[in-house]
């Protein structure tokens, strides 16, 4: 009896480790600062095959995007502007228009979330820089001649549109390139006069006419010009019309939804945009 317990006290310790590794106890350390690494995600562009721009302004290929982030690898330039007309803020790749646009020196984020995404009056407007970017690169009447084809190479555009009182300034003047400017004859409307030129009224230009300095520096306002609401404008009263038409004064359109190549008026003569 006493040889069997003296041999368990002695085999006790060795029971008790193998118990311990048989059985571990259910309770365990925690480890609370463990954290997985959060990589930062990016909105990318998905108009080309080849490239892609994320919203921190880089372009790289399609293949060396990551494809946990979405992100450019950093190697590249932020905010290039290749193959961009800084002038017209026209470029001839969408994906370096988005990427030049979103430099804030360039867009302010307070004035591109003013921006309407269309002419509409019930249109809404740009949530962020990024969007304003890619939906401005992408979309731009003022890009193409007769609806149907591109005024250049450089058509892909982010300028900020000058509302119709403000001034023309090299952006606009860009944006007449290879336009030529025809004053109409009274009570003639765009689209006559251009095609007695043998020319086309161009519609999407006529914005960029429809301001006081471009009626100034053609027609010679007899320093008045007015804002309207007619389809003939911008145009100028002629000197013979009656008072209270304000003869010798131009007129420019609040309302650029009205602008239109077929408007006319009997005693204006209108300022148009032929190519």
């Amino acid at each position: 009896m006493e040889k069997a317990r003296s041999r368990f006290l002695l085999l006790r310790p060795t029971l008790c480790i193998l118990i311990a590794i048989g059985f571990p106890s259910r309770i365990s350390s925690i480890r609370r600062d463990f954290r997985l690494p959060v990589k930062h995600s990016c909105r990318s562009t998905v108009q080309g095959r080849y490239l892609i721009s994320d919203d921190n302004g880089y372009v790289c290929t399609s293949l060396s995007v990551d494809p946990w982030t979405h992100c450019c690898t950093e190697a590249g330039e932020q905010f290039s502007c290749q193959g961009c007309n800084l002038v017209s803020q026209c470029c001839n790749s969408y994906e370096y228009c988005v990427s030049c646009c979103l430099n804030p020196s360039k867009t302010q984020l307070e004035l591109a979330v003013k921006v309407k995404i269309a002419k509409q009056e019930t249109a809404g407007t740009y949530s962020s820089v990024f969007d304003f970017c890619t939906g401005r690169c992408r979309h731009n009447s003022a890009s193409v001649v007769h609806e149907n084809a591109y005024a250049s190479d450089f058509h892909h555009c982010f300028s900020l549109l000058s509302n119709s009182t403000g001034a023309t300034g090299l952006n606009s003047e860009a944006r007449l390139s290879g336009i030529d400017i025809v004053i109409g004859k009274q009570g003639e409307s765009c689209e006559s006069a251009c095609k007695l030129k043998g020319q086309s009224c161009v519609p999407s230009r006529l914005f960029v006419l429809n301001n006081c300095e471009f009626l100034q520096k053609y027609m010679s306002c007899n320093d008045a010009c007015l804002a309207s609401t007619g389809p003939d404008q911008p145009a100028k009263v002629v000197d013979d019309a009656p008072k209270h038409l304000n003869p010798g004064a131009c007129l420019y359109t609040q309302i650029e939804s009205m602008l239109s190549c077929d408007g006319s008026h009997q005693h204006t003569r209108r300022l148009c945009p032929c190519a």
